[in-house]
């Protein structure tokens, strides 16, 4: 910002110098009387402030940049992944307030937006989520904390459209299309994806015609041609030596006999194929050894890409070591109730949910 400033006043100086050299009397006078009227509101343009006023459509749990004074603003990188300190500072002072950055240009799309979101078990009609309240932008990495029983693998399940669970009112928005009005298949096809605590075993289904048959389902959900065998197996090998996975997984019926490991990394191995646009990944740290947990986390990363997003849930600070989260949610009683960047996480680990629930 401040480079921007010095080329800016050494493009004006030489304007300057070069009109009065021209003989231009007018054109000098304007110049002046513009650069003293800049020059006597600029304290009041780089200081002033918007007044607090909430917006709808705004990023739930973070401060509206409208409520930023704009000296905080300008010259900010729309396309940086840091809160601002000021940004912080108001999580600190509203950390359950419902409101956030707006959908404004040079900001990133919102990819899932949900309101307001209330769901219970099925049969039972007890009632698990009791008003959540989320926005997910392209680009963004969150991570969802609370204790067992809180609802946070609820949350995730009833969004990809678990049959466990009814949704009794609110909304998601996922993509500009309201996710409730499509079957689970379609919400795959979409781009949204799950990878569940304890996978599944699917016996007499290989991995490989498992991955080829869900990575065509998706191609033509997106108007692309079929991948071959032998093509899909060209698209499919860098993936693997992303995981360090063996190829002879390949030819194993899907999660039969895999240790948690192996599932866990051929859950990513799943995501990378299907190329979501947003990963719901419920304690993918869960059962790994620390190599482990570094190859998954090197893969996860390495499939964030500037429009799609990650939305981890976790009981463990040590994930976020490697996978650094945008935004911290800590969920209680199905909702959220407080968010904030990654050092929340830190905070818990260091204090409990005790510490961080009973600050506000």
């Amino acid at each position: 910002e401040r480079e921007r400033e010095v080329v800016a006043q050494r493009d004006f100086f030489f304007f300057l110098l070069s009109s009065f050299f021209l003989g231009d009397t007018i054109l000098c006078v304007l110049v002046l009387g513009w650069a003293v009227a800049m020059a006597s509101l600029q304290p009041w343009l780089l200081c002033s402030s918007v007044s607090p006023t909430w917006n709808p459509h705004s990023h739930p749990h973070i401060p509206s940049r409208r409520q930023v004074p704009s000296c905080i603003r300008i010259g900010a990188p729309t396309s940086s992944r840091k809160l601002s300190a000021v940004a912080l500072s108001c999580l600190v002072t509203h950390p359950q307030s419902s409101v956030s950055l707006a959908p404004e240009d040079g900001f990133p799309k919102i990819l899932l937006q949900v309101q307001g979101l209330k769901a219970v078990v099925a049969g039972s009609g007890n009632e698990i989520l009791q008003g959540i309240d989320l926005i997910i932008r392209e680009g963004e990495i969150h991570a969802i904390m609370g204790k067992n029983g809180s609802g946070k693998s609820t949350f995730s399940k009833v969004l990809v459209g678990h049959p466990d669970y009814e949704v009794t009112e609110g909304t998601a928005i996922f993509k500009g299309e309201n996710l409730f009005e499509k079957e689970p298949e379609e919400r795959s096809h979409a781009g949204l994806f799950m990878s569940f605590q304890s996978p599944v075993e699917v016996p007499g289904v290989s991995n490989m015609d498992f991955l080829r048959m869900a990575c065509n389902a998706r191609r033509a959900a997106l108007g692309l041609p079929e991948l071959a065998p032998l093509e899909f197996y060209g698209f499919l090998s860098p993936k693997l030596s992303a995981l360090n996975m063996d190829p002879v997984f390949l030819n194993r019926n899907v999660n039969e006999g895999f240790s948690g490991g192996e599932k866990k990394r051929n859950e990513i191995l799943q995501l990378a194929v299907l190329e979501a646009d947003l990963a719901m990944l419920d304690e993918i740290d869960s059962g790994l050894d620390i190599d482990a947990l570094r190859d998954v986390a090197n893969a996860i990363n390495g499939l964030l890409r500037p429009n799609n997003a990650i939305l981890m849930i976790t009981h463990y600070q040590r994930l976020l070591e490697f996978i650094e989260p945008n935004y911290v949610h800590i969920m209680e009683n199905g909702r959220i109730i407080k968010t904030a960047d990654a050092s929340l996480a830190k905070r818990l680990e260091a204090g409990g949910y005790g510490a961080i629930c009973g600050s506000g």
